[in-house]
C-alpha cells in the first residue's frame, strides 16, 4: 500500500519518495514494523488470551517442569502472523506473484492451525483439528502453489546467453544485460520447472528428467505433475516438521528465524542479476521482492521470541507452528532453492523423522514380537533429551546451534561446489 502512495508522490516529484524503490530500505522498514507489531501489541493480545483464559492444556508425561506449562496462553501465532501480514501488505509490491503466493500461505495455514486450536480450546477436544484434515488443507494449498508456479506467466526463469545477431525474438523477455570480455549478453526469461542442486558445479536440475524416460512428448505433459507432487510433500513435510517442533519455549521460533534470515539472503542474491551472474546462481525475475516478506517473518519470530523464550508467556499453538513451517517451505520452493530444505531444516526434518521412526518402530515391533518397543525414549526428538535430564533451555540453546550451523553450511554451499 505505501509502497504504490510512494510511488505516485515520486510521480510527482516528492522530495525523498524515490527511497521506496529500493528493496534494502523497504525490507528494513519491515523488520522494524514487524518487531514493533509483535513486541508491542503481542502483551496486549497475550493479556487478552489470558483474560479469556485461552491457556494450554498440558497432560503429564513425565517431563520436568511440563506441569508448571499448564495455563500458559496459547494461540500466541495471532501474534506472528499480524507482524507477519501487517508490513508486507504496507511496504511489499502487492501486484507480485511470490508475495500473492506467500501471503496466501500466511493465512491459509494460519486459518488451518487457528481451527485446530480453536477446537483444542474452546471445544475442548484435546485432539483438537483431525489429522486427515490438516493433511487435506496442506495439501490444496501445495496444489495451488505448485499449479502457479508451473503455469502462471509471471514466473519465470533467467537464462544468460552469449548475443549474435538475430538471435532475440520477438517472444523472448529482454530483463537485463552485461558486457564481458567485449562480448555481449541478455538474460531472457522463459517458464521452466527448474530447480537448484546444492553442492553441484553446473547446479541446475529440470523436473523433466524425472518422466524423461517416457519421451518427449509425454514427458513435457506429465512433469507439471511431478513438480506439483514434489510442492505438496515438502510443503507438508515441513510444516508437520516445524509443528512437532514446537515443543519447548522458544525451540521452534528460534530455529525458524534463522531458516528465514538463510532464505532471506538467497533471495535477495536469486532477485539481483548482477549478484546471481557474479555467484554463479540460478537468477529469479521479481522474486528480491520476497526480501521485504521474509524480513517481516524474522522481525515477527524475534519479537515473538521474547514473550515465548524460557520460561514462556505464550505459545504459539498450530496458529502459528503449521504457518511458520509452510511459510519456510512455500519460500524455499518459490526460490527454487527446495532442495537446500534438507540441510537448512534440518532441526525440523530430524524431529518428524524421529516421530516416524519412533511409531513406525513400535507398531513393528508390537505385531513382530507382541510387544511394542522403543528407539528414543520419547519422541519428538527434544522430548528424548528431556527424558535424559538435560534442561530445557541447554536443549534448546543446542538446536539452535546446531540450525545455525547448518544455514552457515546452506550460504556456504553457494561457493562450494
Amino acid at each position: 500500500m505505501l509502497y504504490e502512495l510512494f510511488t505516485w508522490l515520486q510521480s510527482l516529484h516528492f522530495p525523498g519518495a524515490g527511497v521506496f524503490q529500493y528493496i534494502s530500505f523497504r525490507s528494513a522498514g519491515a523488520l522494524i514494523t514487524a518487531l514493533v507489531v509483535s513486541m508491542v501489541f503481542g502483551k496486549r493480545i497475550i493479556n487478552y488470551l489470558r483474560v479469556k483464559q485461552v491457556g494450554e492444556s498440558v497432560r503429564d508425561l513425565g517431563l520436568e517442569g511440563q506441569m508448571s506449562k499448564a495455563g500458559t496462553p496459547t494461540m500466541g501465532g495471532i501474534i506472528i502472523l499480524a507482524a507477519i501480514l501487517v508490513p508486507t501488505l504496507l511496504l511489499a509490491k502487492l501486484g507480485n506473484i511470490y508475495i500473492l503466493l506467500m501471503l496466501l500461505t500466511t493465512i491459509w495455514l494460519g486459518l488451518l492451525g487457528f481451527l485446530d486450536d480453536y477446537i483444542k480450546v474452546f471445544k475442548k477436544n484435546k485432539a483438537g483439528l483431525a489429522a486427515k484434515f490438516k493433511i487435506v488443507g496442506q495439501v490444496i494449498l501445495g496444489l495451488i502453489i505448485g499449479l502457479t508456479m508451473y503455469f502462471h506467466q509471471d514466473v519465470k526463469l533467467g537464462e544468460k546467453i552469449l548475443i549474435r545477431p538475430g538471435e532475440i525474438t520477438a517472444n523472448d523477455s529482454v530483463v537485463a544485460s552485461t558486457n564481458q570480455d567485449g562480448l555481449t549478453y541478455k538474460y531472457v526469461t522463459h517458464r521452466s520447472a527448474t530447480t537448484t542442486i546444492p553442492f553441484l558445479k553446473n547446479n541446475e536440475f529440470n523436473y523433466r528428467w524425472l518422466v524423461g524416460w517416457m519421451g518427449g512428448n509425454e514427458s513435457g505433459h506429465l512433469v507439471w505433475i511431478v513438480f506439483v507432487l514434489v510442492v505438496i510433500l515438502i510443503l507438508t513435510f515441513i510444516s508437520n516438521g516445524a509443528n512437532l517442533t514446537d515443543g519447548l519455549d522458544g525451540l521452534a521460533t528460534g530455529t525458524s528465524a534463522i531458516m528465514g534470515a538463510t532464505l532471506g539472503i538467497l533471495a535477495y542474491l536469486s532477485g539481483n542479476y548482477e549478484l546471481s551472474h557474479y555467484l554463479n546462481i540460478m537468477y529469479i525475475p521479481d522474486s528480491g521482492e520476497l526480501a521485504v516478506f521474509v524480513s517481516a517473518f524474522i522481525g515477527a519470530t524475534v519479537g515473538f521470541l521474547w514473550y515465548n523464550s524460557y520460561p514462556a508467556q505464550v505459545f504459539m499453538g498450530d496458529t502459528g507452528s503449521l504457518a511458520l513451517g509452510g511459510i519456510i517451505a512455500v519460500f524455499a520452493i518459490l526460490i527454487r532453492k527446495e532442495l537446500f530444505i534438507p540441510i537448512l531444516c534440518g532441526v525440523f526434518i530430524i524431529e518428524n523423522v524421529s516421530v516416524i521412526m519412533q511409531v513406525g518402530w513400535f507398531k513393528y515391533t508390537r505385531i513382530r514380537f507382541g510387544v511394542g518397543r522403543r528407539i528414543f525414549l520419547m519422541s519428538p526428538l527434544h522430548h528424548h533429551y528431556q527424558k535424559k535430564g538435560y534442561s530445557e533451555p541447554k536443549i534448546v540453546i543446542r538446536f539452535l546451534i546446531i540450525g545455525l550451523l547448518l544455514a552457515v553450511v546452506t550460504i556456504a554451499t553457494l561457493k562450494l561446489r
